[in-house]
């Protein structure tokens, strides 16, 4: 049995990383249950926002928070540019996850082609330093994906509920005709959400960046947990995907400290299978 400072230290890492991983899981379910797109090139943009965070440290020495205010505009207009390409050829939701799977496997060959099939890791002050609370030890890196997770989460959050834009953003995608009948511009509230979507996988990677080895083929190992996390909540809501994150990152966590690390991702589809049908059965 693991001692208590084990498992406590178990328990802040499955809370980290099941933080990161409802900010991934934040954009995709937003697209899903807004846009009506399943979009694969989500987990593209997360890892294509990593390397380019790796590189302007590594090359230019950019710090990685200075890169996140770089990158957000940038992602953003990227999102809003294959947002309108979709909507131009008028894409299905099943099409989507066709094409946004081919924009990823090319994302990928295009991170091994510039920075190869090797694993890099990037070397900043957040990982190096540390502080402890009541026993834990706690990396920056960790600290800044936790409060920039809950930070967006909230702003997502606030935006959608609390801004006229955020109402129309929701009324078009309960009834696109009759918001549009209202004078909602469904089309133009659709790609400035896929922007939205984009900067957050933007923020996302610069996370990833500050706390795991990079390869470009780690982009598919993502995309399974990430589809639990956004399958646990509801579609389109900005604070279940962080909920669903925790807790699959707080159930892989103890599963490698009390039984084995091969058995996280069994236990972590075990409870997304649980959930669903007790969902299901309530229905």
């Amino acid at each position: 049995m693991p001692s208590a400072g084990l498992l406590s230290q178990a328990l802040a890492s499955g809370i980290f990383l099941g933080a990161l991983y409802g900010l991934i899981g934040l954009g995709i379910g937003l697209g899903w249950g807004l846009l009506r797109q399943i979009n694969l090139a989500h987990f593209a943009w997360v890892f294509l926002s990593a390397y380019a965070t790796y590189e302007l440290k590594t090359r230019l020495g950019i710090d990685p928070l200075i890169s996140l205010v770089m990158l957000v505009p940038v992602f953003a207009l990227l999102g809003m540019a294959v947002q309108s390409l979709l909507m131009r050829f008028a894409i299905t939701p099943f099409n989507s996850l066709l094409v946004t799977f081919g924009m990823t496997v090319s994302v990928e060959a295009l991170l091994q082609w510039i920075w190869s099939a090797d694993f890099r890791r990037m070397a900043s002050i957040y990982e190096e330093h540390k502080f402890r609370l009541s026993g834990v030890v706690i990396t920056y890196s960790e600290a800044i994906t936790l409060c920039l997770s809950f930070a967006l989460v909230g702003l997502v959050w606030w935006m959608l509920h609390r801004t006229d834009i955020g109402k129309s953003v929701r009324a078009s995608a309960e009834d696109s005709e009759i918001a549009t009948a209202f004078g909602i511009h469904a089309k133009r509230l659709g790609i400035w959400l896929a922007g939205l979507c984009a900067a957050l996988a933007a923020c996302a990677g610069v996370c990833v960046a500050l706390m795991f080895t990079l390869a470009p083929s780690q982009i598919f190992s993502w995309i399974g947990v990430i589809f639990a996390v956004v399958m646990i909540g509801r579609l389109g809501s900005a604070l279940t995907p962080l909920v669903g994150g925790l807790i699959i990152g707080i159930i892989e966590s103890m599963t490698m400290a009390l039984i084995a690390p091969t058995w996280a991702p069994l236990a972590a589809f075990m409870v997304l299978i649980l959930i669903l049908l007790f969902r299901r059965g309530h229905e």
